[in-house]
């Protein structure tokens, strides 16, 4: 039987969070309800702030506060040297897990002509006009390695390479710690493709 009235209504809210289905979008209302009213309130009022006054970065396109984000505002980075990212979930993950001292250019997105989604639609224009600015020397292509992320990565090269600009990809293969009898067909192939000497 569909649940009816406000708890309903916030159970199906729930679920337009990425992979919470039904079941766990009931699970996290019925808890937060019972148990933890005070963090769900807090929760609501943060996720209130954030919808009113996060945008997008003027720089880099990522989310942010401000005018700039804290990583276009430190002077210390390598402004050189630019990492192209799908996603601001991106940013975050590659600016926490490596030791990248660069600057990002987030794409919201990939190129994918059946979407309508073309260069227009990712910044592209924007992009160039850093490249025509001359400061920039690499451009590290961090798209997903998926048809589509692999289309923009090498659109992006070719409008590195217009502008004399080197454009490296981020590799891509066996994870750390990975097994060979539990990689796929597709990813140990790019790994032995991509392979580099010791």
């Amino acid at each position: 039987m569909q649940q009816k009235g406000l708890l309903g209504q916030l159970i199906q809210d729930l679920c337009c969070l990425p992979g919470v289905g039904a079941k766990t979008a009931q699970r996290m209302a019925f808890y937060l309800l019972q148990r933890d009213r005070n963090g769900a309130k807090k929760l609501s009022e943060t996720l209130l702030r954030a919808i009113e006054n996060i945008g997008y970065c003027q720089q880099c396109r990522t989310l942010t506060e401000n005018t700039k984000c804290v990583i276009c505002e430190d002077s210390s980075r390598d402004a050189s040297i630019v990492c192209i990212v799908e996603s601001p979930a991106d940013v975050w993950i590659i600016d926490h897990a490596t030791v990248f001292n660069g600057y990002y250019f987030v794409l919201h997105g990939r190129l994918s002509p059946l979407d309508g989604i073309g260069p227009d639609e990712l910044g592209l224009d924007q992009l160039e006009q850093y490249l025509i600015g001359g400061y920039i020397k690499e451009l590290v292509l961090a798209t997903n390695s998926t048809v589509e992320g692999e289309a923009t990565a090498y659109f992006i090269s070719e409008l590195a390479r217009k502008h004399h600009i080197q454009a490296s990809r981020i590799a891509h293969g066996v994870p750390m710690g990975g097994e060979l009898e539990f990689i796929d067909s597709g990813t140990l192939s790019h790994a032995f493709n991509d392979r580099k000497q010791l």
